[in-house]
């Protein structure tokens, strides 16, 4: 049985600190990387780095053998608990997990058998590192149905909102995909240990969700059943995820080649760059998104009005959170190309970085609804969105890149983001008891917010544009803390910032109401 009441699994206060250990989580591995990457590939050598790149990939990415499963579990879990269900989730889990892990068989095996030639013929590895490398996959192929029940266990842990836990156990995880190597190379720089070691992480990871589940849900235990009828309903669910997570990134990095082939690789480059910086922004709404999905299915069986409440917030939240760092990039786009990269990257990709940077604010927009749709069991239409938008958004790629090089990719792509967010914006509200969303202020707002963008690339001169961001800047916190935030939800941000004073007070029993924001 569950240890909250139900809920407290939708409560504004939990769904704040879970956001908050998701941030964490993503970011501090990125430290990590950022620290450990160099001397990895002095010590391996540009080669065999290029395999553990790859071994990275298939570690960390190949939990899409899961078909959906994982997410589509996190789901169902979390309509038993809304439906005060929980004699319905052992069967469920036990189910899901055996399910994933014969596709993880599966998935392993498919490795495997194409290792040879994937290593002989498809990668062009150097003759000299044939066999290690051969070895290392194969070992690789062995860590995938760990990385499979892996999703599992983490989506059940998801719906219960257990992300302080999960954290917990990413943090070390992701640190040691990056580190453990590193430990390696002192005794060899084989590609067969180093990646011996990123298996042993993987299993050691997988062992700890298992605790972390039966800890949280002891009657795991004593609920050992699997269930025919459950697996129609994970397929559906999770057959439509799985075309999101393909056709997903092929919108995401199909232009990038369509570049390469009308333009020329050093466009590739000059577009490539810009893109990947902006899209770094897309942590905030993700680690968002993931705290929502759970509960967006949880309020869906429950409360509605509190579903639209959840989207509301969220959309909004991210929106706060993310302009900011997108007017100080439209303003001095130019400058920061110029002092990471340098005068060439600054000529050819500042007006691509502006261009991108509004493209990826709608992007964030978009993150939080299509978790909704996703979370209220409509994953269909999110898949069915992306299926008609590939070959048209390609079309469009292809046109404006053909007449304006690489600005016109980016102006593709930052109009397929605008229009993909008002289409799941207004999808969302469908399923939404009316006056709970209101997309007719959201809309005056992101004219407002497109107008200051538009203003900002006018500004010349680090002077002007130093006292332009100031101003709007602090016209921005004024206008979002007066006119955007209710009452209550600036009783909570202060509640936050105060946590420690009030931790040992009386006044902490006053501000209690704010936990339900």
């Amino acid at each position: 049985m569950m240890n909250h009441p139900k809920s407290h699994l939708t409560s504004g206060l939990l769904l704040a600190k879970n956001t908050v250990w998701n941030l964490v989580g993503q970011l501090l591995p990125m430290v990590v990387a950022v620290v450990t990457i160099p001397p990895l590939v002095r010590g391996l050598g540009v080669a065999r780095f290029g395999v553990l790149s790859l071994a990275w990939v298939v570690v960390g990415y190949f939990s899409l053998f899961d078909f959906g499963i994982g997410r589509a579990l996190t789901k169902l879990v979390a309509d038993k608990i809304g439906a005060n269900e929980e004699h319905a989730i052992p069967p469920l889990v036990w189910t899901s997990l055996a399910l994933m892990l014969l596709l993880g068989v599966f998935g392993g095996v498919t490795i495997s058998a194409i290792s040879p030639w994937l290593i002989h013929r498809a990668l062009k590895v150097p003759p000299a590192l044939q066999r290690e490398t051969l070895h290392g996959f194969y070992l690789l192929a062995i860590s995938i149905p760990m990385v499979t029940t892996t999703s599992g266990l983490r989506g059940i842990l998801e719906a219960q909102q257990r992300f302080r836990i999960l954290n917990l156990i990413r943090i070390p995880m992701s640190i040691f995909s990056f580190a453990g190597p590193l430990l390696v190379l002192p005794f060899s720089h084989n590609l067969v240990p180093v990646i011996g070691v990123l298996v042993g992480g993987r299993f050691l990871g997988c062992l700890a969700h298992q605790v972390a589940c039966f800890q949280a849900m002891p009657a795991l235990w004593r609920g050992f059943a699997l269930e025919r009828s459950v697996v129609a309903p994970l397929l559906k669910f999770g057959g439509w995820m799985m075309v999101s997570n393909l056709v997903g990134p092929a919108i995401l990095y199909g232009d990038r080649f369509l570049v390469g082939a009308l333009v020329s690789l050093s466009a590739v480059a000059y577009y490539t760059v810009p893109l990947d910086l902006v899209s770094r922004f897309l942590v905030i709404p993700l680690a968002i998104a993931g705290v929502l999905f759970p509960a967006f299915a949880v309020s869906m069986g429950q409360d509605q009005n509190r579903t639209g409440v959840l989207l509301s917030r969220g959309v909004k939240y991210t929106f706060l959170a993310i302009f900011p760092l997108i007017l100080i990039t439209v303003t001095l786009a130019p400058e920061i190309l110029r002092f990471w990269l340098g005068a060439a990257f600054a000529q050819n990709s500042g007006s691509v970085l502006r261009w991108l940077a509004v493209g990826i604010l709608m992007n964030c927009v978009t993150v939080i609804p299509f978790a909704l749709l996703q979370g209220i069991g409509r994953p269909d239409i999110t898949g069915k969105l992306l299926l008609v938008e590939l070959p048209i958004y390609l079309g469009i790629v292809w046109t404006l890149t053909t007449r304006f090089g690489i600005e016109g990719a980016a102006i593709a792509w930052t109009g397929r983001a605008t229009v993909e967010a008002l289409i799941c914006l207004a999808l969302s509200q469908r399923f939404l008891p009316k006056q709970v969303f209101l997309i007719k202020p959201l809309g005056i707002g992101a004219t407002m917010a497109g107008s200051v963008l538009y203003v900002a690339t006018f500004s010349s001169g680090l002077a002007v544009k130093g006292g332009f961001l100031a101003c709007t800047l602090l016209a921005f916190v004024l206008v979002g803390w007066l006119l955007l935030l209710t009452p209550k939800e600036r009783l909570f941000v202060a509640r936050g910032r105060l946590g420690l004073a009030l931790a040992d007070s009386g006044a902490a029993t006053a501000l209690a109401g704010a936990d339900t924001v």
